[in-house]
């Protein structure tokens, strides 16, 4: 038998809109209603801020370790504004300006970053998960829950955050390969920050792009311009488009860099250098689209200064909420609350075990 050559149409996309100036390439650029655009900078600006703020909480000891988003917030924007309320949202742990635009709360994610329990509970109506700390892991979750929303033949869609660090493990291949399978709707979205802690790109993939690791799997991949948020809601449009029609998964890969730590744990400085995170800081993607709303008339000066403003405070009055918050917070008994519909009887005995050691530990303590 000779050897045969099978051909695959394996062409990747890249898009961009905005230029490092923001300057929009008309021939790309599709209509946007202005209220949309300014809520798109008001969130990005609010992830932004509330980022320098949570660091400053952080060093002062007020908060524990956190993963900062700086630089990532177009990604995360332009990708999550694609989706409707109604469908589901499935962050990894650095999804913080994508869950501001969902409506989790400022001080929720401040508690939550104190380590207490009240910080991961989510609203019974609430259709986004909590952040999943091990890397990749919640990518089987997203999948079965895209494929309950095609078993049940609702119109939901899912979308699914994760880092480049992520498709070097198994759980994305085995997630990308049954979504394809199964053509279930579900948008799988890459931040491609180009580090996974200390690991660059280049010790985690020979492909040339992630986005190409699509084809193998027989999906749709684009690779965008993740620090473009005009150029993410595009490809995330489009994407949320097909699975809703039916059409089965996507891959987009976020081609973007955060500018500061990976958490604050992290001293990036002993592992890349300064000349690198100056070129990124060029491609801010939040002065970009400033530039883009100011050139285009939708925002000014004035209301951007007043804007700030307004930020600040509502993140000094979420701080101040949390921290009263938290002094009657941190019931250890809590922990036994959100696992399970109904306990199962080794847990049940597990709780009442541990809540007698309490008692016996509050009756010590009041006995000096």
């Amino acid at each position: 038998m000779p050897l045969e050559k099978i051909d695959i149409d394996a062409t990747i996309e890249f898009l961009a809109i905005l230029n490092e100036n923001g300057q929009a390439d008309s021939r790309l650029e599709t209509p946007i209603d202005p209220e949309m655009l300014l809520r798109f900078y008001r969130t990005m600006l609010l992830g932004r801020r509330f980022d320098e703020r949570l660091l400053q909480l952080q060093r002062q000891g007020r908060i524990g370790t956190f993963p900062p988003i700086s630089g990532q917030e177009a990604a995360q924007v332009g990708a999550v504004a694609a989706i409707r309320p109604a469908d589901w949202l499935v962050p990894s742990f650095r999804e913080t300006a994508a869950e501001l635009w969902r409506g989790r709360s400022l001080e929720n994610i401040i508690i939550a970053n104190n380590g207490l329990n009240e910080g991961g509970i989510m609203p019974d109506t609430s259709k986004d998960f909590p952040i999943s700390i091990p890397v990749a892991s919640q990518i089987p979750h997203a999948v079965g829950l895209a494929w309950a929303a095609k078993y049940r033949k609702t119109d939901e869609v899912v979308m699914v955050f994760f880092g480049d660090g992520a498709t070097s493990e198994g759980d994305f291949h085995e997630g990308i390969n049954f979504a394809a399978v199964f053509q279930v709707p579900l948008i799988f979205v890459c931040q491609n920050n180009h580090w996974a802690i200390s690991i660059p790109l280049s010790g985690q993939t020979r492909s040339q792009t992630l986005a190409q690791k699509a084809v193998a799997y027989g999906i749709p991949g684009i690779r965008v311009d993740g620090n473009d948020v005009l150029a993410v809601y595009t490809a995330a449009e489009k994407a949320v488009q097909r699975a809703r029609a039916g059409e089965g998964p996507t891959l987009i890969e976020c081609v973007t860099y955060r500018l500061l730590m990976h958490t604050t744990a992290d001293d990036p400085k002993r592992y890349r250098t300064d000349a690198e995170v100056g070129q990124w800081r060029k491609r801010d993607p939040l002065r970009r689209f400033e530039k883009y709303l100011l050139n285009k008339g939708i925002l000014t000066k004035e209301n951007a200064a007043d804007l700030q403003a307004q930020i600040a405070e509502e993140i000094q009055a979420a701080v101040n909420r949390a921290e009263d918050q938290m002094k009657s917070m941190g019931d250890p008994m809590e922990m036994f609350d959100h696992l399970y519909d109904e306990i199962p009887p080794y847990l049940e005995k597990q709780k009442s075990m541990f809540e007698g050691e309490l008692s016996e530990s509050d009756r010590e303590d009041a006995h000096g």
